[in-house]
C-alpha cells in the first residue's frame, strides 16, 4: 500500500507541470514537503529510501528545466538551494538519515551554459563518514565527501573561475563539521573540489575543515567579498585538546582574508560586517 501511495505522489508531480521550459506547479513544493515530513516519521530504512527516490525524481526533473536558475522553491525546510551571484552555478542539496545504514547526502550542481546549449548537471552522492575530510588533496565527483552547502561566492583569479563554498557535514552523533571548499571545473567539464589556497601560517591547505561538538553551534560566513569569518573553536578543557567532540565556540572570531593570492588565516578579528 505504501508503495502505491508513493507512486501516486510521483504521478501527481509529473502531471503538475515540471516539464522543460515551464515553471513548477504550485503543488510541487507541498508534495516535496510532505515527502520530507514522512521521512521524519518512524519508518524503516527501506521505506525511507523509497520516499527519497520520489524526492530525487522530482528534483531531477526540476534541475533539467529551463527555469531552474530563475525559480526557487519557497518554504522548503529540508532542501538546500543556493545560486551564485554570477548566476552561473546553482546547488541543491539534502541529506537522508537512516537507522541501520549510513546516512547519505545528495547534491545536484547545475552549471549554466554560456553558449545556448543545455545546462550541465552533476549528480553527487556521499555517505555519512567518520573518516577525516582531507585538507591536502583534491576531491572529484566520484569521491565527494558529502556536505550540505549553504552559501557560495564566485571568485575569479589566475584567469580561472572558482566558487568558494561553505558547507556542513554531519560526521557522526558526536561531531559536526563545517567546511570551506573551492569548486572549479576542468576544460573537460569535470568537477574539482579544492585548491591549495588556505594559508594557516604553518601549512597551505586545499580546504579548511572545522570539527566541533554535535550539540554545539558554529558560525561560518562570508564577511565581505574577500573575507570569511568564523567562530574560534576551543576544547572545554586543555586536557581534551584534539578531542573534537568536546570543542565549541570561545565567542571570539577568526577569519580567512584573501591577500597576495592566498586565503590567509587571521586570529581574533572584528567580525562586524564591513559594509
Amino acid at each position: 500500500m505504501k508503495r502505491i501511495i508513493l507512486y501516486v505522489i510521483v504521478l501527481t508531480f509529473i502531471s503538475a507541470g515540471l516539464t522543460k521550459g515551464q515553471l513548477p506547479s504550485d503543488e510541487v513544493p507541498g508534495i516535496i514537503e510532505k515527502l520530507y515530513g514522512r521521512l521524519l516519521t518512524n519508518l524503516n530504512d527501506n521505506d525511507r529510501l523509497r520516499i527519497n527516490d520520489s524526492i530525487k525524481s522530482i528534483i531531477e526533473s526540476y534541475v533539467t528545466s529551463d527555469t531552474v536558475f530563475t525559480h526557487r522553491f519557497s518554504n522548503l525546510r529540508y532542501l538546500g538551494q543556493i545560486t551564485s551571484s554570477d548566476s552561473l552555478l546553482k546547488i541543491i542539496t539534502w541529506n537522508l538519515v537512516l537507522s541501520n545504514n549510513q546516512g547519505r547526502y545528495f547534491c545536484y550542481l547545475i552549471r549554466k551554459s554560456l553558449h545556448g546549449e543545455d545546462n550541465i548537471i552533476y549528480k553527487l552522492t556521499g555517505n555519512y563518514n567518520a573518516n577525516p575530510i582531507l585538507t591536502d588533496t583534491i576531491y572529484v565527483q566520484s569521491d565527494w565527501y558529502g556536505a550540505l552547502y549553504y552559501d557560495v561566492k564566485p571568485f575569479f583569479t589566475d584567469n580561472r573561475q572558482y566558487w568558494v563554498l561553505l558547507g556542513i557535514n554531519y560526521c557522526n552523533q558526536l561531531i559536526t563539521r563545517k567546511i570551506i571548499d573551492v569548486l572549479s571545473f576542468t576544460p573537460e567539464n569535470s568537477i574539482l573540489f579544492g585548491r591549495k589556497w588556505f594559508d594557516t601560517g604553518k601549512q597551505i591547505k586545499y580546504r579548511e575543515v572545522f570539527e566541533y561538538a554535535s550539540n554545539g553551534v558554529m558560525s561560518l560566513r562570508f564577511n565581505s567579498e574577500n573575507s570569511i569569518v568564523f567562530d574560534h573553536l576551543v576544547p572545554i578543557s586543555p586536557s581534551l585538546t584534539d578531542e573534537h567532540q568536546y570543542y565549541g565556540s570561545e565567542y571570539s572570531y577568526d577569519a580567512y582574508n584573501f591577500q597576495n593570492g592566498l586565503w590567509s588565516l587571521e586570529i581574533n578579528v572584528d567580525a562586524r560586517n564591513r559594509e
